[in-house]
Protein backbone atom coordinates (compact mmCIF):
# COMPACT_ATOMS: atom_id res chain seq x y z
CA UNK A 1 0.00 0.00 0.00
CA UNK A 2 0.99 3.63 -0.44
CA UNK A 3 3.36 4.99 2.18
CA UNK A 4 2.71 8.20 4.09
CA UNK A 5 3.51 10.99 3.75
CA UNK A 6 2.65 10.73 0.08
CA UNK A 7 5.98 10.80 -1.74
CA UNK A 8 6.28 11.96 -5.33
CA UNK A 9 8.98 10.93 -7.79
CA UNK A 10 9.83 13.42 -10.54
CA UNK A 11 11.85 12.04 -13.46
CA UNK A 12 13.11 14.60 -15.97
CA UNK A 13 13.78 14.20 -19.67
CA UNK A 14 17.04 13.86 -21.52
CA UNK A 15 17.00 10.98 -23.99
CA UNK A 16 19.79 8.50 -23.25
CA UNK A 17 20.82 10.61 -20.25
CA UNK A 18 17.85 9.09 -18.40
CA UNK A 19 20.03 6.03 -17.72
CA UNK A 20 21.32 8.06 -14.75
CA UNK A 21 17.86 7.83 -13.17
CA UNK A 22 18.10 4.05 -13.20
CA UNK A 23 21.31 4.11 -11.17
CA UNK A 24 19.70 6.41 -8.59
CA UNK A 25 16.68 4.12 -8.31
CA UNK A 26 18.88 1.04 -7.93
CA UNK A 27 20.76 2.66 -5.06
CA UNK A 28 17.50 3.70 -3.39
CA UNK A 29 16.16 0.16 -3.74
CA UNK A 30 19.30 -1.20 -2.04
CA UNK A 31 19.22 1.35 0.76
CA UNK A 32 15.57 0.55 1.33
CA UNK A 33 16.14 -3.19 1.29
CA UNK A 34 18.81 -2.87 3.97
CA UNK A 35 16.57 -0.65 6.07
CA UNK A 36 13.24 -2.49 5.66
CA UNK A 37 14.20 -6.02 4.73
CA UNK A 38 11.82 -8.17 2.70
CA UNK A 39 9.03 -5.56 2.80
CA UNK A 40 11.00 -3.36 0.43
CA UNK A 41 10.73 -5.89 -2.37
CA UNK A 42 6.98 -5.36 -2.79
CA UNK A 43 6.14 -1.92 -1.45
CA UNK A 44 6.79 1.12 -3.61
CA UNK A 45 8.06 4.19 -1.80
CA UNK A 46 6.43 6.45 -4.40
CA UNK A 47 2.71 7.12 -4.42
CA UNK A 48 2.87 9.75 -7.16
CA UNK A 49 5.14 9.28 -10.17
CA UNK A 50 5.61 11.97 -12.80
CA UNK A 51 7.82 11.63 -15.86
CA UNK A 52 8.83 13.67 -18.85
CA UNK A 53 10.37 12.47 -22.12
CA UNK A 54 12.60 9.43 -21.45
CA UNK A 55 11.74 9.96 -17.77
CA UNK A 56 8.10 9.29 -18.69
CA UNK A 57 9.09 5.83 -19.92
CA UNK A 58 10.92 5.04 -16.67
CA UNK A 59 8.02 6.50 -14.67
CA UNK A 60 5.41 4.39 -16.43
CA UNK A 61 7.49 1.22 -16.09
CA UNK A 62 7.79 1.81 -12.32
CA UNK A 63 4.10 2.65 -11.95
CA UNK A 64 2.92 -0.48 -13.76
CA UNK A 65 4.91 -2.58 -11.27
CA UNK A 66 4.15 -0.53 -8.16
CA UNK A 67 3.42 -3.77 -6.29
CA UNK A 68 6.99 -5.03 -6.79
CA UNK A 69 9.27 -2.05 -6.61
CA UNK A 70 12.66 -3.72 -6.38
CA UNK A 71 11.94 -6.18 -9.18
CA UNK A 72 10.69 -3.39 -11.43
CA UNK A 73 13.86 -1.36 -10.87
CA UNK A 74 15.97 -4.35 -11.87
CA UNK A 75 13.90 -4.95 -15.01
CA UNK A 76 14.34 -1.32 -16.05
CA UNK A 77 18.06 -1.49 -15.21
CA UNK A 78 18.48 -4.60 -17.35
CA UNK A 79 16.97 -2.81 -20.35
CA UNK A 80 19.11 0.31 -19.92
CA UNK A 81 22.31 -1.62 -19.19
CA UNK A 82 21.97 -3.63 -22.39
CA UNK A 83 20.74 -0.88 -24.69
CA UNK A 84 21.59 -0.52 -28.35
CA UNK A 85 20.47 2.38 -30.50
CA UNK A 86 18.50 0.15 -32.86
CA UNK A 87 16.09 -0.59 -29.99
CA UNK A 88 15.07 3.09 -30.04
CA UNK A 89 15.49 4.27 -33.63
CA UNK A 90 16.48 2.86 -36.98
CA UNK A 91 20.26 2.99 -36.92
CA UNK A 92 21.00 1.06 -40.10
CA UNK A 93 22.20 2.72 -43.32
CA UNK A 94 18.80 2.32 -45.01
CA UNK A 95 17.08 3.91 -42.01
CA UNK A 96 19.48 6.83 -42.10
CA UNK A 97 18.90 7.33 -45.83
CA UNK A 98 15.11 7.26 -45.46
CA UNK A 99 15.03 9.75 -42.58
CA UNK A 100 18.20 11.59 -41.52
CA UNK A 101 19.95 11.87 -44.86
CA UNK A 102 16.79 13.10 -46.57
CA UNK A 103 16.20 15.64 -43.78
CA UNK A 104 19.75 16.98 -44.05
CA UNK A 105 19.43 17.09 -47.85
CA UNK A 106 16.43 19.34 -47.46
CA UNK A 107 18.47 21.65 -45.24
CA UNK A 108 21.38 21.82 -47.66
CA UNK A 109 19.69 21.57 -51.07
CA UNK A 110 16.68 23.64 -50.20
CA UNK A 111 12.94 23.22 -49.91
CA UNK A 112 12.46 23.74 -53.64
CA UNK A 113 13.96 20.33 -54.35
CA UNK A 114 11.97 18.82 -51.49
CA UNK A 115 8.72 20.20 -52.88
CA UNK A 116 9.60 19.03 -56.37
CA UNK A 117 10.15 15.52 -55.05
CA UNK A 118 7.22 15.84 -52.65
CA UNK A 119 9.54 14.56 -49.93
CA UNK A 120 8.30 15.30 -46.45
CA UNK A 121 10.57 13.62 -43.92
CA UNK A 122 9.14 14.17 -40.48
CA UNK A 123 12.25 13.90 -38.36
CA UNK A 124 15.97 13.28 -38.27
CA UNK A 125 15.48 9.71 -36.99
CA UNK A 126 12.77 7.05 -37.23
CA UNK A 127 11.80 5.86 -33.72
CA UNK A 128 9.51 3.04 -34.83
CA UNK A 129 11.56 0.44 -32.87
CA UNK A 130 10.82 2.34 -29.64
CA UNK A 131 7.11 1.49 -29.87
CA UNK A 132 7.98 -2.23 -29.90
CA UNK A 133 10.31 -1.82 -26.91
CA UNK A 134 7.67 0.05 -24.91
CA UNK A 135 5.10 -2.66 -25.55
CA UNK A 136 7.46 -5.13 -23.85
CA UNK A 137 8.95 -2.87 -21.18
CA UNK A 138 5.85 -1.02 -19.97
CA UNK A 139 2.77 -3.21 -19.35
CA UNK A 140 0.28 -0.35 -19.18
CA UNK A 141 -2.57 -2.84 -18.89
CA UNK A 142 -1.47 -3.32 -15.25
CA UNK A 143 -1.82 0.37 -14.37
CA UNK A 144 -5.59 0.32 -13.61
CA UNK A 145 -5.00 -2.61 -11.24
CA UNK A 146 -2.19 -0.77 -9.42
CA UNK A 147 -4.48 2.23 -8.96
CA UNK A 148 -7.47 0.12 -7.89
CA UNK A 149 -5.37 -1.73 -5.29
CA UNK A 150 -4.00 1.60 -3.98
CA UNK A 151 -0.48 0.47 -4.76
CA UNK A 152 -0.20 3.79 -6.57
CA UNK A 153 -1.96 7.12 -6.13
CA UNK A 154 -1.26 8.64 -9.56
CA UNK A 155 0.93 8.50 -12.65
CA UNK A 156 1.42 11.46 -14.97
CA UNK A 157 3.37 12.01 -18.17
CA UNK A 158 3.81 15.31 -19.96
CA UNK A 159 3.79 16.27 -23.62
CA UNK A 160 3.78 19.46 -25.66
CA UNK A 161 1.08 20.14 -28.25
CA UNK A 162 2.33 21.37 -31.61
CA UNK A 163 -1.31 21.90 -32.52
CA UNK A 164 -2.34 24.29 -29.72
CA UNK A 165 1.05 25.38 -28.34
CA UNK A 166 0.06 24.25 -24.84
CA UNK A 167 1.89 21.97 -22.43
CA UNK A 168 -0.18 18.96 -21.35
CA UNK A 169 -0.04 16.75 -18.29
CA UNK A 170 -1.87 13.47 -18.93
CA UNK A 171 -2.61 11.56 -15.74
CA UNK A 172 -4.36 8.51 -14.28
CA UNK A 173 -5.26 8.49 -10.58
CA UNK A 174 -6.71 6.12 -7.99
CA UNK A 175 -9.35 8.68 -6.99
CA UNK A 176 -10.86 11.50 -9.07
CA UNK A 177 -8.57 14.55 -9.16
CA UNK A 178 -9.90 17.78 -10.59
CA UNK A 179 -7.83 18.81 -13.64
CA UNK A 180 -5.92 22.05 -13.22
CA UNK A 181 -5.14 24.72 -15.77
CA UNK A 182 -2.50 27.41 -15.71
CA UNK A 183 -1.14 29.76 -18.35
CA UNK A 184 -0.23 27.57 -21.36
CA UNK A 185 -0.49 24.46 -19.14
CA UNK A 186 -3.34 21.96 -19.25
CA UNK A 187 -3.97 18.82 -17.19
CA UNK A 188 -6.18 16.01 -18.42
CA UNK A 189 -7.24 12.76 -16.78
CA UNK A 190 -7.06 9.88 -19.24
CA UNK A 191 -6.16 6.23 -19.70
CA UNK A 192 -2.45 6.35 -20.51
CA UNK A 193 -1.21 4.46 -23.57
CA UNK A 194 2.04 3.78 -25.40
CA UNK A 195 1.23 6.75 -27.65
CA UNK A 196 1.41 9.08 -24.66
CA UNK A 197 4.91 7.78 -23.93
CA UNK A 198 5.95 8.14 -27.57
CA UNK A 199 4.63 11.71 -27.60
CA UNK A 200 6.35 12.62 -24.33
CA UNK A 201 9.70 11.27 -25.56
CA UNK A 202 9.59 12.68 -29.10
CA UNK A 203 12.76 14.80 -28.96
CA UNK A 204 12.11 17.86 -31.17
CA UNK A 205 13.45 17.53 -34.73
CA UNK A 206 15.03 14.19 -33.83
CA UNK A 207 11.90 12.01 -33.46
CA UNK A 208 8.52 12.43 -35.18
CA UNK A 209 5.50 13.93 -33.46
CA UNK A 210 2.74 11.60 -32.23
CA UNK A 211 -0.98 12.04 -32.77
CA UNK A 212 -3.08 11.97 -29.59
CA UNK A 213 -6.86 12.01 -29.90
CA UNK A 214 -7.71 12.21 -26.19
CA UNK A 215 -6.39 15.76 -25.77
CA UNK A 216 -9.04 18.45 -25.43
CA UNK A 217 -9.03 19.06 -29.18
CA UNK A 218 -6.73 16.29 -30.38
CA UNK A 219 -3.56 17.04 -32.25
CA UNK A 220 0.13 16.38 -32.71
CA UNK A 221 2.41 16.20 -29.69
CA UNK A 222 6.13 16.26 -29.06
CA UNK A 223 8.59 16.02 -26.20
CA UNK A 224 7.20 16.94 -22.79
CA UNK A 225 10.28 18.97 -21.92
CA UNK A 226 9.29 21.65 -24.41
CA UNK A 227 7.46 24.61 -22.83
CA UNK A 228 7.59 22.86 -19.46
CA UNK A 229 7.84 25.90 -17.22
CA UNK A 230 6.98 24.14 -13.94
CA UNK A 231 8.20 20.50 -13.91
CA UNK A 232 7.36 20.03 -10.21
CA UNK A 233 3.80 21.28 -10.53
CA UNK A 234 2.08 18.02 -11.67
CA UNK A 235 3.36 16.02 -8.70
CA UNK A 236 2.16 18.70 -6.29
CA UNK A 237 -1.26 18.97 -7.95
CA UNK A 238 -1.60 15.18 -7.73
CA UNK A 239 -1.13 15.31 -3.96
CA UNK A 240 2.56 14.65 -3.31
CA UNK A 241 3.66 15.95 0.08
CA UNK A 242 7.39 15.53 -0.53
CA UNK A 243 9.40 15.04 -3.69
CA UNK A 244 12.38 13.03 -4.84
CA UNK A 245 13.64 14.80 -7.97
CA UNK A 246 16.14 13.15 -10.29
CA UNK A 247 17.79 15.41 -12.86
CA UNK A 248 19.66 14.56 -16.04
CA UNK A 249 22.29 17.30 -15.83
CA UNK A 250 24.42 19.02 -13.21
CA UNK A 251 22.30 21.47 -11.25
CA UNK A 252 25.24 23.61 -10.24
CA UNK A 253 28.51 24.16 -12.07
CA UNK A 254 31.81 24.80 -10.27
CA UNK A 255 32.71 28.45 -9.72
CA UNK A 256 35.34 28.50 -12.45
CA UNK A 257 33.75 29.00 -15.85
CA UNK A 258 34.48 26.50 -18.57
CA UNK A 259 35.36 28.19 -21.86
CA UNK A 260 35.74 26.09 -25.01
CA UNK A 261 36.31 28.16 -28.13
CA UNK A 262 36.77 26.09 -31.28
CA UNK A 263 35.66 28.80 -33.67
CA UNK A 264 32.21 29.37 -35.10
CA UNK A 265 29.75 26.91 -33.46
CA UNK A 266 28.67 23.95 -35.55
CA UNK A 267 25.05 22.95 -36.01
CA UNK A 268 25.67 20.18 -33.46
CA UNK A 269 26.91 22.67 -30.85
CA UNK A 270 23.93 24.93 -31.39
CA UNK A 271 21.54 21.96 -31.27
CA UNK A 272 23.18 20.66 -28.07
CA UNK A 273 22.85 24.10 -26.49
CA UNK A 274 19.17 24.21 -27.47
CA UNK A 275 18.61 20.70 -26.11
CA UNK A 276 20.13 21.68 -22.77
CA UNK A 277 17.77 24.63 -22.62
CA UNK A 278 14.79 22.38 -23.33
CA UNK A 279 15.71 19.45 -21.09
CA UNK A 280 17.73 20.87 -18.21
CA UNK A 281 17.06 24.54 -17.50
CA UNK A 282 13.36 24.46 -16.54
CA UNK A 283 13.89 21.87 -13.80
CA UNK A 284 16.76 23.81 -12.23
CA UNK A 285 14.72 27.02 -12.28
CA UNK A 286 11.67 25.33 -10.74
CA UNK A 287 13.78 23.82 -7.95
CA UNK A 288 15.22 27.25 -7.19
CA UNK A 289 11.67 28.65 -7.12
CA UNK A 290 10.57 25.93 -4.69
CA UNK A 291 13.49 26.58 -2.36
CA UNK A 292 12.87 30.32 -2.44
CA UNK A 293 9.22 29.78 -1.48
CA UNK A 294 10.28 27.42 1.32
CA UNK A 295 12.67 30.06 2.69
CA UNK A 296 9.97 32.72 2.53
CA UNK A 297 7.42 30.52 4.32
CA UNK A 298 9.96 29.75 7.04
CA UNK A 299 10.04 33.47 7.88
CA UNK A 300 6.27 33.75 8.34
CA UNK A 301 4.67 33.52 11.80
CA UNK A 302 2.10 30.77 12.45
CA UNK A 303 -0.93 33.04 12.04
CA UNK A 304 0.31 34.22 8.65
CA UNK A 305 0.87 30.64 7.49
CA UNK A 306 -2.73 29.86 8.40
CA UNK A 307 -3.91 32.54 5.95
CA UNK A 308 -2.07 31.15 2.92
CA UNK A 309 -2.64 27.90 1.00
CA UNK A 310 1.13 27.60 0.48
CA UNK A 311 3.01 25.01 2.50
CA UNK A 312 6.72 24.17 2.67
CA UNK A 313 7.62 21.28 0.40
CA UNK A 314 10.28 18.81 1.46
CA UNK A 315 12.39 17.74 -1.50
CA UNK A 316 15.52 15.76 -2.20
CA UNK A 317 17.29 16.52 -5.48
CA UNK A 318 19.77 14.06 -6.97
CA UNK A 319 21.59 15.00 -10.16
CA UNK A 320 24.84 13.99 -11.88
CA UNK A 321 28.06 14.99 -10.14
CA UNK A 322 29.90 14.83 -13.46
CA UNK A 323 29.26 16.51 -16.79
CA UNK A 324 27.33 14.06 -18.93
CA UNK A 325 28.60 15.85 -22.05
CA UNK A 326 32.15 14.80 -21.08
CA UNK A 327 31.05 11.21 -20.53
CA UNK A 328 29.31 11.20 -23.91
CA UNK A 329 32.46 12.42 -25.65
CA UNK A 330 34.16 9.17 -24.61
CA UNK A 331 31.40 7.05 -26.12
CA UNK A 332 30.47 8.66 -29.44
CA UNK A 333 32.44 5.92 -31.19
CA UNK A 334 30.00 3.36 -29.74
CA UNK A 335 27.19 4.68 -31.94
CA UNK A 336 26.41 2.67 -35.10
CA UNK A 337 28.50 3.78 -38.12
CA UNK A 338 25.51 5.22 -39.97
CA UNK A 339 24.55 7.35 -36.96
CA UNK A 340 28.13 8.55 -36.48
CA UNK A 341 28.26 9.55 -40.13
CA UNK A 342 25.01 11.45 -39.79
CA UNK A 343 26.22 13.29 -36.67
CA UNK A 344 29.57 14.10 -38.28
CA UNK A 345 27.56 15.86 -40.95
CA UNK A 346 26.26 18.34 -38.36
CA UNK A 347 29.57 18.77 -36.51
CA UNK A 348 29.88 15.99 -33.91
CA UNK A 349 33.47 14.79 -33.66
CA UNK A 350 36.67 14.53 -31.66
CA UNK A 351 37.24 13.09 -28.20
CA UNK A 352 38.20 14.37 -24.78
CA UNK A 353 39.10 18.06 -24.58
CA UNK A 354 38.77 18.43 -28.36
CA UNK A 355 35.29 16.88 -28.52
CA UNK A 356 32.68 18.82 -30.48
CA UNK A 357 28.93 18.40 -30.29
CA UNK A 358 28.98 15.74 -27.56
CA UNK A 359 26.02 17.42 -25.85
CA UNK A 360 23.82 16.56 -28.84
CA UNK A 361 25.24 13.04 -29.02
CA UNK A 362 24.47 12.46 -25.32
CA UNK A 363 20.73 12.47 -26.03
CA UNK A 364 21.06 9.79 -28.73
CA UNK A 365 23.68 7.51 -27.14
CA UNK A 366 21.40 4.57 -26.40
CA UNK A 367 24.42 2.27 -26.27
CA UNK A 368 25.37 0.00 -23.37
CA UNK A 369 28.87 1.41 -22.65
CA UNK A 370 27.41 4.91 -22.19
CA UNK A 371 24.23 3.91 -20.34
CA UNK A 372 26.16 1.60 -18.00
CA UNK A 373 28.54 4.39 -17.05
CA UNK A 374 25.56 6.65 -16.28
CA UNK A 375 23.89 3.91 -14.21
CA UNK A 376 27.10 3.50 -12.21
CA UNK A 377 27.32 7.28 -11.71
CA UNK A 378 23.71 7.43 -10.51
CA UNK A 379 24.37 4.68 -7.99
CA UNK A 380 27.59 6.25 -6.74
CA UNK A 381 26.06 9.73 -6.41
CA UNK A 382 23.13 8.36 -4.43
CA UNK A 383 25.15 6.14 -2.13
CA UNK A 384 27.48 9.06 -1.43
CA UNK A 385 24.43 10.82 -0.03
CA UNK A 386 22.94 7.80 1.72
CA UNK A 387 22.42 9.65 5.00
CA UNK A 388 20.30 12.26 3.22
CA UNK A 389 18.29 9.57 1.42
CA UNK A 390 17.63 7.62 4.62
CA UNK A 391 16.63 10.78 6.45
CA UNK A 392 14.33 11.90 3.64
CA UNK A 393 12.40 8.63 3.63
CA UNK A 394 12.61 8.10 7.39
CA UNK A 395 14.49 4.83 7.06
CA UNK A 396 17.04 3.67 9.62
CA UNK A 397 20.55 2.69 8.67
CA UNK A 398 21.12 -0.95 9.68
CA UNK A 399 23.96 -1.69 12.04
CA UNK A 400 26.75 -3.72 10.50
CA UNK A 401 27.60 -6.92 12.34
CA UNK A 402 31.16 -7.42 13.55
CA UNK A 403 33.40 -8.51 10.71
CA UNK A 404 30.93 -7.47 8.01
CA UNK A 405 31.86 -5.12 5.21
CA UNK A 406 29.67 -2.37 3.84
CA UNK A 407 25.97 -3.25 3.53
CA UNK A 408 25.84 -1.96 -0.06
CA UNK A 409 28.26 -2.22 -2.93
CA UNK A 410 28.11 -0.81 -6.42
CA UNK A 411 27.88 -3.10 -9.40
CA UNK A 412 26.60 -2.91 -12.93
CA UNK A 413 23.78 -5.16 -14.06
Amino acid sequence: MIETPLTGLVLSGGGARAAYQVGVLRAIARLRRDALGARSRVMSPFGVIVGTSAGAINAAALACHADRFEASVEVIAKVWANFSADQVYRADALGMISSGARWLTMLSAGWVIARWRRARPRSLLDNEPLAELLARMVPLERLPLMLAQRQLHALAVTASSYTTGEHYTFYSAAVPIEPWQRSQRVAQATRLTVNHLLASSAIPFVFPATRLEDAASGGWFGDGSMRQTAPLSPAIHLGAQRLLIIGAGRMYEPGQRRVIDTGYPSLAQIAGHAMSSIFLDALAVDIERMRRINRTLALLPEYALADTPLRPLEALVISPSQRIDDIASRHVQNLPPAVRALLRGVGVGGTGASARGSALASYLLFEAPFTRELIALGEADTLARSDEVLSFFGWRRPRARPGEGPAIDIELP
